[in-house]
């Protein structure tokens, strides 16, 4: 069955894309994973690899050409396949594009009488537009809706917000770049598909596109997206399973182990501890939503003449409970293994006298409406010394190391769902209050899931502070591809020597993990002495 690639998404403003270079001509083999083309965004020229495989029948927009986002791109499927039901189908798809389709095909004399009748099915209706699932950051790979703000039927505006889809990196809205009638939802809350499986039908009221949607799921198979694509059914079955007289059915669960539950149930369940399983939902098809939640009680589920002990009753009772990880914690643990696995890490500690620095924040906050924290004392203190040591600001690759002339730095902020990093652009150029003011703004959108792709990426260093939790000391693990990470301990008061006679002081810790393919001992060393003297006379950054 042949599959329509729309223009993917590449970034969160992408509204349109540019191909540059066609890596893959028509007829060429197609694998999972190959790279298609080189397409321009508004951003940058990245790589767009295909998620399916096949053979490539078809090439909707050529070198140089433009199209908007969810426009045909190609066409993947089976050798000799009849693909005239789909070109038909599309309007947008230019008359030079078809002529060189009809061309290669013909010199294959596919048998049409087979083709046809699969491909008049899969063709699409006037005016439909088919939604696929975007490509929302440079690493995604797959994503997870979290809220449909849309239900089938309504009506959807140009630059209406679509649903949240939750992706490796964050929770993003997404917005239609079409107008219609929501006809079809292909993935529920909580589900997830790879980038380009199907999300959703958009078209004119009342069109039957019951075809098209069958005609996605079916040829979304071979890229293992099946279970997800028969998660929905799933539910009503599970629903109507007998049930015990003496307590409530469970909630459905589906053969991956997804209770279907809505995103505010599910918050208050993690609120209140409660597990969903144990749950009996009283929505659509099963379905977990707030009043479950509220009315939930425990005591009541097991009889009381029962053999069985509920949670924690008796003493040494083992009991294990699975959670499914996010997109995000996903992500977090392939970045991270992946950099401690290949980076060899070296650390290195150092004491800094923060006196002058505590001295320097009062004054500063003493001007009204400004606030500055350490925290942004020591983003403003390695921005400063990396310019006079850039060799700790490069990135290791196996041919070339990259030396930054520019200077992004990155800050770690905890999130409800594990941790992102957003980046300070051009931070050696930015005032401390400019330092202080980015660095709330960033970690506002982070922890309500408003940042966007582009303010996370491109850091060439990064910074992590656990000192307000009373941590003193820690090292952290490289955020690849950069070349090391600063870890800031708390501000400790102690018994200090000065001029030789013992005061109390306050002092904090530093450690600093560097790539030992790019950043040597002596290197490392240098750069925080260089830092230290920054954060221990503040004057000197604003000098």
């Amino acid at each position: 069955m042949a599959i329509v690639v729309n223009m993917p998404r590449l970034s969160d403003t992408m509204e349109e894309g540019t191909v540059a270079t066609w890596l893959k001509k028509v007829g060429d083999k197609i694998e999972e994973g190959d790279i298609l083309a080189e397409i321009e965004t508004d951003k940058a020229t990245m790589e767009f690899e295909s998620f399916n495989e096949g053979t490539l029948l078809h090439i909707g927009v050529q070198e140089g050409e433009t199209t908007k986002v969810d426009e045909l791109l190609a066409i993947i499927g089976d050798k000799g396949e009849d693909i005239s039901g789909l070109l038909n189908g599309n309007g947008n798809a230019s008359a030079e594009a078809k002529e060189e389709t009809v061309e290669a095909e013909s010199t294959q004399e596919a048998p049409a009488e087979t083709a046809a009748a699969p491909a008049a099915s899969a063709a699409l209706p006037e005016g439909v537009i088919v939604v696929t699932m975007p490509r929302l950051s440079d690493t995604m790979e797959e994503g997870t809706v979290a809220t449909w703000l849309k239900k089938v039927g309504d009506t959807v505006e140009e630059g209406d917000i679509l649903a949240e889809i939750e992706t490796d990196k964050a929770t993003m809205e997404f917005e239609s770049f079409q107008s219609g009638t929501l006809l079809e939802i292909g993935l529920q809350e909580g589900e997830s598909a790879k980038v380009d499986a199907l999300l959703a039908i958009i078209g004119p009221a009342g069109t039957d596109v019951s075809g098209v949607a069958s005609s996605f799921s079916a040829s979304a198979a071979p890229a293992k997206e099946a279970p997800k694509a028969e998660a929905p059914k799933a539910a009503p079955a599970a629903a109507s399973a007998p049930k015990k007289a003496s307590a409530p059915a469970p909630t459905p669960v589906t053969d991956n182990g997804r209770v279907f539950v809505s995103p505010l149930a599910k918050k208050l369940a993690e609120d209140k501890g409660i597990n969903l399983t144990k749950v009996q939902g009283s929505g659509e098809n099963g379905r977990i939503v707030k009043r479950d939640i509220e009315n939930y009680e425990p005591a009541a589920a097991a009889p009381a003449s029962s053999a069985a002990v509920t949670s924690f009753a008796v003493a040494g009772e083992e009991k294990t409970e699975e959670v499914k990880n996010s997109s995000m914690r996903k992500a977090i643990a392939k970045a991270l293994g992946s950099s401690k696995f290949t980076a060899p890490h070296f650390y290195l500690n150092i004491e800094v006298d923060m006196d002058n620095a505590m001295a320097s924040r009062k004054i500063i906050n003493a001007i009204p409406d400004t606030k500055v924290s350490f925290n942004d004392m020591v983003v403003k203190a390695c921005a400063m010394a990396l310019l006079k040591h850039p060799q700790v600001n490069t990135t290791w690759s196996d041919n070339v190391t990259k030396i930054h002339s520019h200077i992004h730095v990155g800050v770690a902020v905890a999130v409800d769902d594990g941790l992102v990093v957003p980046v300070i652009k051009h931070t050696n150029a930015l005032s401390l209050t400019q330092i202080g003011s980015s660095v709330r703004d960033l970690a506002g959108k982070a922890r309500n899931k408003k940042i966007k792709p582009d303010e996370m990426s491109g850091s060439t260093f990064t910074v992590s502070n656990l000192g307000m939790f009373g941590i003193q000391s820690f090292t952290s693990i490289i955020n690849q591809p950069n070349s090391a990470i600063l870890s800031v301990g708390a501000i400790v008061q102690k018994p200090v020597v000065k001029d030789g006679q013992i005061v109390v002081g306050n002092t904090m810790m530093l450690t600093l993990a560097c790539d030992h393919r790019t950043v040597d001992g002596a290197v490392g060393a240098q750069f925080l002495q260089t830092l230290k003297t920054f954060i221990e006379n503040p004057v000197t950054m604003i000098a």
